[in-house]
């Protein structure tokens, strides 16, 4: 039996079962990065919902694990050397996955490398960028008078897609045929984009048949299909 009392974060959401990795998140694009890339894995995990519209993540249990009090954490209690290691940031996480279980990162080195490059392109461009265009147009934002943050977002967001239907022209996957850590990374941004934040028609969403194309067969793999719901919300 794993013992994981040196995280504090256990001390508010208990591990049933402490020999899984144990997953703090909620089903936002960030979050179901970690959760489909375990549903795709097929490795026991536990899963906690972390409520973020009760500031659950600004916790000092939460901050214990990620001191930014962002959600995904995670705990794995076999890692490196067979010591717990507490992760956070979702680039991270995914990279750390893929190193330790040998998938969804190409071997081939340069292929490798250019797979990191794509999961970077999201974590700095597609995820700020498109969270933005969520805050302005479905949130808080969309009552400010001044539509320059918005149209400013949304432009930002277009040259993105355009950026990515490129890349595609051609492939299944971002970096080829090989489904990757780059395409976990991009899918739930991408979805959420076009459903929860329901911005389809604000950033011509169908004018990127390459992208559409790639969205509807990431989304119809049973991994991302279950990814996307968890954890479930209460």
């Amino acid at each position: 039996m794993s013992d994981l009392s040196a995280f504090p974060i256990t001390s508010r959401w208990s591990a049933a079962h402490p020999d899984r990795i144990q997953l703090y998140s909620l089903p936002t694009p960030n979050g179901v990065k970690v959760s489909i890339m375990l549903e795709e894995l097929g490795i026991p995990y536990e899963v906690h919902l972390v409520d973020i519209g009760k500031n659950e993540s600004k916790l000092p249990e939460f901050e214990s694990l990620n001191p930014n009090g962002k959600i995904p954490a995670m705990i794995d209690p076999d890692g490196p050397g067979g010591k717990p290691l507490g992760l956070f940031e979702s680039g991270a996480i995914l990279l750390y996955l893929a190193e330790k279980t040998g998938r969804f990162l190409p071997k081939d080195e340069a292929k490798r490398w250019e797979t990191i490059q794509w999961v970077f392109f999201q974590m700095a461009a597609i995820g700020p960028m498109f969270g933005q265009v969520g805050f302005f147009h479905k949130f808080a934002g969309r009552e400010y008078e001044d539509k320059r943050p918005l149209e400013r977002y949304v432009a930002e967001s277009k040259r993105l897609l355009a950026v990515l239907d490129r890349q595609l022209d051609g492939k299944d996957w971002i970096v080829g045929d090989e489904y990757t850590i780059a395409d976990i990374a991009t899918l739930g941004w991408v979805n959420n984009l076009v459903t929860f934040y329901g911005a389809r028609d604000l950033v011509g969403f169908d004018d990127f048949q390459n992208v559409i194309g790639w969205l509807e067969r990431g989304t119809s793999r049973p991994g991302v299909e279950r990814g996307l719901k968890i954890p479930a919300r209460t």
